[in-house]
Parts: C-alpha cells; structure tokens; sequence
C-alpha cells in the first residue's frame, strides 16, 4: 500500500508540475477541470446517485466551470468571493453542527446542487489564482498542505494530552484533536514567514502571506487563523458527507490515495477564501 501510495503520489506531481509550469495556463485549466469533473462523479456517488446520473454530474460540473470562465465570470470581483467565503463559513458551521446523521434528511436534489456550486467555485478560485501567478497560487496551497502535515505530528504527538482527550469533531472524524488544529496554524505561520522570506529575497511580493503582511502583521494573523480554520471545515465537511454514506474514500481513482474529493477537500473553502482574503488586503 505504501509503494502504490508512493508512486501515485509521484505521477501526480509529475503531472501538476508539468501542467503548472507550461508556457501558458491552458495546460494547467485543462487538468484542474478534468479533476474537478471526476470530482463531480464522486460526489454524486455519495450521495446515491450511481450510473449515468453521476458520469452526467462530473461532465456538466466540468462544462459549468468552463462556461463561467470562458463568460470571464466572476472576473476580477472581490464581492462574489467574499460572498463564497462567508457562505462557507456560516454554512460550513451549520452543516458541521447538524452532524451526519441529518445530512442524508435534506433532499437529494439540495445536496447534490450544494456539491456542484462548491466544487465549481473552488475550480474558478483555482484557475483565477493561477492568473495572478504561480507564487500567489502554490503560496494558497502550500497554507493547506502545511495545515495538514503539522496538524498530523502534532496531533500524533499531543493529541487530547492538552484537553483532557477532548476530540475536535468525534462524530465526523474521531482522530482529529484540536491540538492538532492548533498545531496546523503554527504550521501555516512558519511556512508564511519563511514564504515572505523568499519573496523578499527575490523581490516578489505577489504570494498570499506576502499581500496579507503588506496590509497589516494583525491582518496576517487573522487571515492565516481564518484559512487554517477553513481547511479544517473543508476536510471535515467531505468526513461527514463520507460517513453518512458509509464509505471510507470518496472513490479509487487515486491508488492508495482514495479519490480526488479526498485530496482536494481542505482546498474546497480555502480557495475562495484565499482570494477573498488576498483582495481585501489589497
């Protein structure tokens, strides 16, 4: 399992790389848009929707975003990100207290609309991160993957030992300590300083840590709190929607990896909010 997870993960970043480093966006739109399309599939899975109805759901998930982005919708606007953002918050929190026992009671068609708008806004922040260039782009991914493996060894490191075993969310996903949500917030402060450290050195001031700093240290911290956190309600968001199907991993699309929801949930909030974060600052 390791050896297949090793190696999936390197043809993956293979293919990213490539794709990101083109001469021209195009490489980089045109793959992003195929995962987000399986993506799409995936979530239909979940939510019972098996057969054509889900092929049907990744391919017209992948014509929405194509179609907003060939129309140059949202453009540059700052309010329908921040728009997108707030609604993750307030809705993220909603879903996440409702618990996974009463996602299933909403109607079909809702959750698998909701599915669709997040999986298309997430793409359209992507590919719009990408134009502002690839700094401001790995900078927004770089935050989540730092999140991530920080929040990991220091949740396998003092996982409950602060709070008297308390679990961040134990209903959704019971390895998850809010030391290791604290911990994944150090991890996304040392990876902006060091990040800001780069830029100054080679004079490029275009990455999300270095735009949040410019504006105020205060607003750098709450950005980065506000982000770290989202992550963390993408990650659980798609552990919910999982459990109420029963299932462990969003599809098998990605040997050893699960599927394409499985490595792309943290980012579903963080992308928007990034920019909306980056354009308020501005």
């Amino acid at each position: 399992m390791l050896k297949q997870r090793i190696l999936t993960a390197a043809v993956l970043l293979a293919v990213f790389i490539a794709a990101l480093c083109a001469p021209t966006p195009a490489p980089f739109l045109a793959l992003t848009l195929l995962m987000v399309g399986a993506a799409g599939w995936e979530w239909s899975r979940l939510i019972g929707w098996t057969g054509w109805r889900a092929l049907a759901s990744g391919v017209l998930c992948a014509a929405l975003g194509l179609a907003a982005w060939q129309a140059r919708w949202p453009g540059s606007a700052l309010a329908p990100w921040c728009v997108v953002g707030l609604l993750w918050i307030i809705d993220g929190a909603w879903l996440l207290r409702r618990g996974v026992a009463r996602w299933p009671q909403s109607p079909r068609p809702l959750r698998w609309a909701i599915g669709m708008a997040i999986l298309i806004a997430a793409w359209l922040a992507l590919a719009l991160a990408r134009m502002r260039g690839i700094n401001f782009l790995l900078s927004a991914l770089a935050l989540v993957w730092a999140a991530d493996i920080a929040a990991y060894f220091c949740g396998r490191a003092l996982g409950g030992k602060l709070t008297g075993g308390r679990k961040l969310a134990p209903t959704i996903s019971p390895g998850k300590s809010w030391e290791g949500a604290a911990g994944g917030f150090i991890g996304v402060l040392l990876t902006g300083a060091i990040w800001m450290m780069a830029d100054h050195l080679r004079q490029s001031p275009s990455s999300l840590y270095t735009i949040l700093w410019q504006r105020s240290p205060l607003w750098f911290v709450a950005g980065l709190a506000v982000l770290t956190a989202m992550s963390v309600v993408g990650d659980l968001t798609e552990s919910l929607v999982k459990r109420a199907a029963g299932v462990k991993d969003s599809s098998a699309l990605l040997p050893g990896h699960g599927g394409v929801l499985d490595r792309i949930d943290a980012l579903l909030p963080t992308l928007p909010l990034a920019l909306a974060a980056a354009g308020l600052a501005s």
